[in-house]
Parts: C-alpha cells; structure tokens; sequence
C-alpha cells in the first residue's frame, strides 16, 4: 500500500519540478531551433527564454511570470492499492497544488468563470484537473503535473472523412497562423493534435499529444508517424517563429493521436503547449521508493490498444 505522505510530499516536489526546470527533451529542441532561427525579434525571444531557463534553474524561480494552470495525470497499475483510496489520493494532489502555490510560489491563476473570486491557491471547483490511466500489473502511481497555459493555444473543428489529409494540413495551418497573428499562444510549442474520438475524447486526446509526448517521439503508426515529421516541417515553413514574430522555428515537435470516431466525421483538435514546457513525473512505490523522471511515458501500447480485450502478447509479436 502507497502512504499518502508520500504522495503528497511527491507532489510538491512534482510542482516545484515543473514550474522551475525545463525538461531535457524540450531544451534541446529548444536550443536547435534558437541555432536556426534567422529572424531577429525570434532569435532575440529565443535566446532570452534560453538564458532565463537558465536563471530560473539557479535561483529556484518559476521559469514564467503566467505559471499557467496546474493540472495533474495520474496513472497506476492494476494492484496499486492507496493509503485511503481515490479520495485521499485526490484530497492529497489538491493539498500540494495549494502549498506549491505559495510556496514555489506560483500565481494564482484559478478563479470562478463568473464572479471571479479565488481561493489563493489554484484550488476550487474543477481545479487542479485529475485524469487517470491504468496499466496492467504492478502496485505503483505515477504522478504527472503539467502547468499548461489556461487562456488560448487550442482550437477544434469537426470534419469529415471527405476532407482527408488535405483538410486536416488546412486545418492545422489556420490554427497556428492565428496562434501567432493573434498572440493565442506561445510559441515555439509542442503541438498536439487530436484527431477523432467524440468532441470531448478528441479535446483530450489532443492535449495529452502536446503535454504527455517527449520531443523526438513518434506514433508507433509509421503512417502517423510520417504525418508528425511532415507536420512539423509544415509548421516551421510558414514564416512565424517565436511570440508569432518573422521567423522559421514555430513548432519544436508534432504529436498526433487518435480516436476511432463516427462513421461520418472527423474530428480534430490542434494544441500549443507553452514555449515554457511545464512537466516533471514520478513513479511512487509500493516499498516507498520514489523515481522522478521527465518522460511521462503516457502513450503505452495498454492505453493505445484497439481490440476488446488486452492481448499482450499479440502486441509484443506486432
């Protein structure tokens, strides 16, 4: 059984992680896309997240002034069993949302959609989100915190079998040239596109892509797969780099994940991460070991399985 102590104490350290240091994958993107850039507001925006990632890591300071909107995934395996169960585990996460906001600190950015009143602590109704995996065997958590800006860099629209390739590439390049002409995200990102699923499935199989997929990561779909490697290079070649400024580096990755969906449609969501990359992971065990980690190691073969029933070893001989 996992103490509840320990989750909690995780989770703070989780917060501080993510608001503070970028992650391995991201700066090295990051950092080839500053030694492309030729545009000179996007390699002056460049080079200075650069030098402030690095500011932030010595001085222990959140690597943005907009901590964005602290979110939490948390996936188990199939023995896992937890000191007070899914509700303490919840009570647990909200706790540490709460204390790292005052104490890494970050800003306080949850408030009611309607009378604007908060709690100080990116608590309250809904808030932090908490979305849950599982995986086959073993009695362990893994505790994800993605701090993903909470305002833009998102859109979705329905198409239909009838738009193909063609219309998603429509589709995808009219969401980042907004993005950028209307200042709706920060850019260079990660992108993340849904594709499928109903509305609600493709919204959030289009965020995980952006925020739960390491740059260099690829859909295990060689034909997806190929379609994340040309998307990119479509992204970078329409003449916006960083903060939507003249320039070639607006995507750092494409991520691609799917659904299946209604036979006479399509849908699809496009999602910008941050140019400030908020995650950190652990996995806690059962025996109080606690491995932190960068990869969130969400998209396994378990969660993108296809038939009714798990058959690991017709995965493994695939």
């Amino acid at each position: 059984m996992i103490a509840i102590d320990l989750i909690q104490k995780t989770a703070e350290t989780l917060m501080d992680k993510a608001a503070i240091e970028i992650p391995d994958d991201y700066l090295t993107g990051l950092k080839s896309a500053a030694a492309t850039e030729d545009g000179d507001l996007s390699s002056f925006v460049l080079q200075a997240m650069l030098e402030n990632y690095q500011a932030a890591k010595e001085d222990r300071r959140a690597m943005c002034g907009d901590t964005g909107t602290p979110r939490w995934y948390v996936k188990m395996g199939n023995e896992t069993r937890i000191e007070g169960g899914p509700i303490a585990l919840e009570a647990a996460l909200r706790r540490a949302t709460a204390n790292a906001t005052n104490g890494v600190p970050l800003r306080p950015n949850r408030v009611h959609p309607l009378w604007r009143t908060d709690h100080n602590n990116n608590v309250g109704i809904g808030a932090p989100e908490i979305e849950y995996g599982y995986e086959p065997g073993g009695e362990w958590i893994d505790l994800i915190t993605v701090h993903k800006g909470g305002l833009f860099g998102t859109d979705y629209r329905m198409l239909f079998p009838s738009d193909g390739i063609q219309g998603i590439k429509r589709f995808y390049l009219d969401s980042l040239v907004a993005f950028g002409k209307r200042g709706l995200a920060c850019q260079p990102a990660i992108i993340g596109i849904g594709l499928g699923g109903c509305k609600d499935t493709c919204m959030v199989l289009g965020k995980r892509a952006a925020c739960l997929r390491v740059v260099g990561d690829r859909n295990p779909d060689p034909k997806i797969a190929a379609l994340e490697d040309e998307f990119k290079e479509l992204g970078n070649s329409i003449g916006m780099g960083a903060m939507g400024f003249v320039g070639k580096n607006m995507v750092i990755d494409c991520n691609i994940e799917v659904g299946y969906c209604h036979t006479g449609g399509m849908q699809m969501s496009v999602h910008a991460f941050c140019l400030s990359s908020r995650r950190a992971v652990a996995r806690v065990h059962a025996d109080g070991r606690v491995e932190y980690r960068t990869d969130p190691d969400w998209f396994t073969d378990y969660q993108r399985r296809d038939t009714v029933e798990w058959a690991p070893d017709m995965a493994a001989a695939e």
